[in-house]
């Protein structure tokens, strides 16, 4: 059911490679919402996964970039107001990906020029891309920048290696530049940290089928699914949220704040 909760508002989605991606889910459920907007990633993942099928359910235009390139980024913040017609009111940023992790470096062997890649990718870009949106005077006030995270920034999981600390340094920038932007234009900016789903990148953290069988047991409502957090990110993007902003908010059916569940007691009792 839709309730027109983002009519006239227009933005930019980072991450949608294919069905599984939460962004992809995102931009079904923006659209279905009266929301308008650009999708975006880069340039190989363009070439990997099926954005363009995506890009014609929803009616929006693609535009490559490279999340890590100012340059790129400038280019399709400009242009994505030039096709929308006006300045932004969201922005998702959809964007992880470790190479230690994809190569399968353990973390006491990391290779330091991947985990600054990592870094890179999965945490700076989050600044890059508010840095090149406010020089441009891309947001209109009141909007909603959004970034994906996870719990592996607060606490230690096996075989997250180094995308725990490119988590971390998101969450600080969120908090960071939601405070700049929130004074500048009454942006604000959150980041949500989602259960363990299975999306192209999370499948490929090891161990990944066992954990998110894990994370159910101990989450009371269960894992939250990619379409749950589409429909938050909604919420997030919506007016209904306008004084939230440079939160970190759990989106994980109560897993971070539960100590040990029933059914994990049932199991390692063998009830």
């Amino acid at each position: 059911m839709a309730y027109n909760l983002l009519k006239g508002k227009k933005g930019i989605i980072f991450g949608a490679l294919d069905e599984n991606s939460i962004a992809w889910k995102t931009a079904l459920k923006v659209h279905e919402e009266g929301g308008e907007f650009v999708l975006t990633n880069a340039p190989i993942a363009l070439r990997m996964g099926k954005i363009n099928e995506l890009a014609e359910q929803v009616g929006a235009e693609v535009i490559p970039a490279d999340a890590t390139s100012v340059e790129d980024l400038e280019n399709l913040v400009s242009k994505s107001m030039e096709i929308l017609g006006g300045k932004l009111d969201f922005i998702l940023h959809s964007i992880g990906m470790s190479p230690n992790v994809r190569k399968g470096r353990s973390y006491g062997d990391l290779n330091y020029d991947w985990m600054l890649k990592t870094l890179d990718i999965s945490g700076i870009s989050f600044h890059k891309v508010m840095q090149v949106a406010e020089k441009q005077d891309a947001m209109n006030e009141w909007g909603s920048i959004v970034a994906l995270t996870y719990i592996a920034a607060q606490r230690t999981f096996p075989d997250y290696s180094d995308m725990a600390q490119a988590k971390a340094v998101l969450e600080s920038i969120a908090r960071s530049y939601g405070y700049r932007f929130g004074k500048l234009k009454k942006v604000r900016v959150n980041t949500i940290s989602q259960s363990p789903t299975p999306t192209t990148a999370g499948s490929g953290v090891g161990g990944f089928d066992v954990f998110l069988d894990f994370a159910d047991k101990m989450s009371p409502l269960g894992n939250a699914t990619a379409e749950d957090c589409a429909n938050y990110i909604v919420v997030m993007f919506s007016d209904l949220t306008r004084k939230v902003t440079m939160q970190n908010l759990m989106h994980d059916g109560g897993f971070s704040t539960t100590g040990i569940s029933e059914d994990i007691i049932n199991q390692l009792s063998g009830q």
